[in-house]
């Protein structure tokens, strides 16, 4: 046994005591495990932290590269003009995107947008996205809502039919339109519209516009005009706005038509003959005749006396403006001079000396012309002072149609009227 125990000894270290006392004290053993750390829920605990850590470490990456995923340009190759519809989902938004070209990955974009913040904040529109937009710049871009502006523009002096087909013709507007506004009751101007604007919010737009505007000139109009009303003050723009485009002589057109109607004559405007034969369709087609004046309508101004019922187009700023204030003078007529513009007269003599420089104008066009043109208009009778409109205006008729009705007249020995008009 004494063996045993002395070959237990030896198998022990060797300690070097750095004291006598270090000797004769035993060695110390090191403690035995805690029960505590090998409780299962220790371990357990001990596995989710584990797992919790590599799962932070995977997620920031995947934030970190998706980050600059999210931030890193674009496959745009050139600058795009891209439609989002209205109502179009977060999903469906970015599905269009890619099949555009202008994002790779649309779940990335989902994702960037929900951590974000974004998903209530994306808007409808039309929007250009510059080349290689990232899609951090593609979703900063439907978040401002910046959509491409269109323009519809409506010249001065359409009927409310030929601003309808005109808004109808127009591809950047949505819908169908359910009522026809009055006749003037619209403001010509150059809108700025979204695709996708309704062709109702348009006229909306023209409608209030216009309101806003005739009620402003009306208020500050002279306080001696022969008119009662607002309907009467657009009703005599609109016979402005037919009977010239040259802004600077609208004040004295308007002038002309006042001092008619203080004088209790006839205003004699051809455009109101046009409009009282064809209506909201705006033009003729062909040059009036003796017959067309000759025909009683409630518009048609050598019939009746006074202004007609109503507009017979829909006037712009500055005709509203010239009816308002008109030039003071004591013209009665005037007549093309074959500029584009026109002549005055107070007098009737003076007109018809007027009429006959217009017929030698139109005499010396016509043996100047490499083809035969239609023969110049026969001068007004005495009994009745009429004007002369301009043949530039856009509801004269082809030279082509010219000829073929004066053909029919001469066989039928008709004569034309001298009123030629817009």
């Amino acid at each position: 046994m004494a063996g045993n125990d002395d070959e237990h000894y030896d198998d022990r270290p060797i300690v070097n005591p750095r004291s006598p006392k270090q000797a004769l004290m035993p060695d110390r053993l090191p403690p035995p495990p805690s029960r505590r750390a090998r409780h299962p829920i220790v371990i357990i605990g001990n596995a989710i932290f584990t797992i919790l850590l590599l799962l932070s470490v995977v997620v920031g990456g995947a934030l970190y590269y998706g980050s600059q995923k999210f931030g890193a340009p674009g496959p745009l190759d050139r600058e795009r003009a891209v439609n989002i519809p209205p109502r179009t989902g977060l999903r469906d938004m970015a599905e269009l995107l890619r099949k555009e070209g202008v994002i790779e990955n649309p779940t990335l974009f989902v994702v960037g947008a929900v951590l974000m913040g974004a998903t209530d904040k994306l808007k409808a529109g039309e929007y250009i996205f510059e080349k290689g937009a990232s899609m951090s710049d593609v979703l900063e871009t439907i978040i401002e809502g910046k959509s491409i502006q269109h323009t519809v523009t409506i010249p001065e002096g359409l009927t409310t039919q030929q601003i309808i087909q005109r808004l109808n013709d127009a591809e950047v507007l949505s819908g169908p339109i359910q009522k026809i506004p009055p006749e003037g009751s619209l403001l010509p101007e150059t809108y700025r519209v979204t695709r996708g604007t309704t062709r109702e919010q348009l006229l909306q737009r023209m409608a209030a516009a216009h309101k806003r505007l005739v009620e402003e000139i009306w208020a500050r109009r002279a306080p001696d005009l022969p008119i009662s009303n607002i309907n009467e003050f657009i009703t005599l723009a609109s016979i402005v706005e037919k009977e010239t485009a040259v802004a600077s002589e609208r004040t004295r057109v308007a002038a002309v038509f006042y001092n008619r109607l203080q004088k209790k004559m006839r205003l004699q405007s051809d455009p109101t003959i046009i409009y009282g034969l064809v209506g909201g369709k705006g033009s003729l087609g062909r040059s009036l005749t003796r017959a067309d004046v000759e025909q009683a309508t409630p518009y048609n101004t050598y019939s009746i006396i006074g202004l007609p019922p109503g507009p017979i187009a829909n006037p712009g700023r500055a005709s509203l403006e010239a009816v308002a204030n008109p030039s003071r003078t004591k013209e009665l007529y005037f007549v093309a001079d074959g500029t584009g513009g026109h002549v005055f007269a107070e007098t009737y003599e003076q007109h018809l000396k007027n009429v006959a420089r217009w017929r030698d104008f139109q005499k010396d066009k016509q043996d100047n012309a490499p083809q035969p043109a239609a023969a110049p208009q026969t001068p007004p009778q005495p009994q009745s002072p009429t004007f002369q409109g301009d043949p530039k205006k856009k509801d004269e008729k082809s030279a082509p149609h010219k000829k073929k009705d004066e053909k029919a007249e001469k066989k039928n020995g008709k004569k034309k009227s001298d009123a030629k008009a817009e």
